[in-house]
């Protein structure tokens, strides 16, 4: 198929390089910056611009992969001259509905973290899809499907929430991970002391329902051990609350 990203950042870096790699032709990248537009473009091919006006007026799907704040405006620019065009968003928390009076139109969300400097396994990812009408639910499908083998249809309702579970997942988890590392880095510690337990942990939960899989003196609430620690921590006023925050809620699971 021949498809136009719009976007050059994480998320749109990896898709664009899944999708060029499953033979998909890239027309164009366009991003805010020229340079940006332009490093992706010497990966994927097609022209590189910054500017919406220059962009084909014609393709297969349009792949909107920017942040959330700006996709109503930048819908309303693409849109002109292109008003039958398949228009899709990646993101998460996004409705179909900021796509207004535009259809075709749907949603490709890979639920994923993404960094620029690392190629993820696409074919592992799950994609969430959703389209405005049979059309262009089954082209969103077409696509996911050549680089995913875990691809389902899902409501912009249920979106929302998936999104909300993947950032205590991902992104609550990694900033853990970030808490961790500055206790370790004070004490002269690596955090790769800290992997072979991140690993155990995420291997339980293969097999394990995370609460079942939950260890440490919070489980049982052992005020002894709960009250040192957050001595410990009287100088991270933050993340002593985080510490009774968290093991308070970890009780309440058990």
């Amino acid at each position: 198929m021949d498809i136009v990203f719009l976007g050059a950042g994480r998320l749109a870096t990896n898709l664009a390089r899944a999708l060029h790699d499953q033979g998909h032709r890239i027309k164009a990248v366009y991003s805010r910056t020229q340079a940006s537009a332009e490093a992706l473009s010497a990966v994927v091919g097609g022209f590189p611009t910054d500017s919406i006006d220059a962009l084909p007026l014609e393709a297969d799907a349009f792949i909107l992969a920017v942040k959330d704040a700006v996709l109503g405006d930048l819908i309303a620019q693409l849109d002109k001259g292109r008003e039958q065009q398949a228009f899709f968003h990646t993101a998460g928390s996004v409705p179909l509905s900021v796509f207004d009076s535009h259809s075709p139109c749907g949603v490709i969300y890979p639920m994923q973290t993404f960094s620029k400097e690392r190629q993820v396994d696409f074919s592992r990812v799950p994609i969430f899809i959703e389209g405005s009408d049979e059309e262009s639910l089954a082209l969103a499908e077409r696509i996911a499907r050549t680089v995913s083998n875990d691809v389902r249809t899902l409501s912009s309702e249920d979106r929302r929430h998936l999104h909300l579970a993947a950032v205590f997942a991902c992104n609550f988890a990694n900033h853990c991970y970030a808490l961790s590392a500055r206790i370790l880095e004070k004490h002269g510690l690596p955090f790769s002391v800290m992997l072979p337990l991140i690993e155990e942990t995420a291997e339980k939960v293969r097999t394990m329902h995370p609460r079942e899989a939950q260890t440490g003196p919070a489980v049982r609430y052992d005020e002894n051990v709960i009250a040192a620690q957050m001595r410990l921590l009287a100088d991270e006023p933050m993340m002593r609350d985080v510490y009774e925050l968290m093991s308070r809620s970890i009780h309440g699971e058990g």
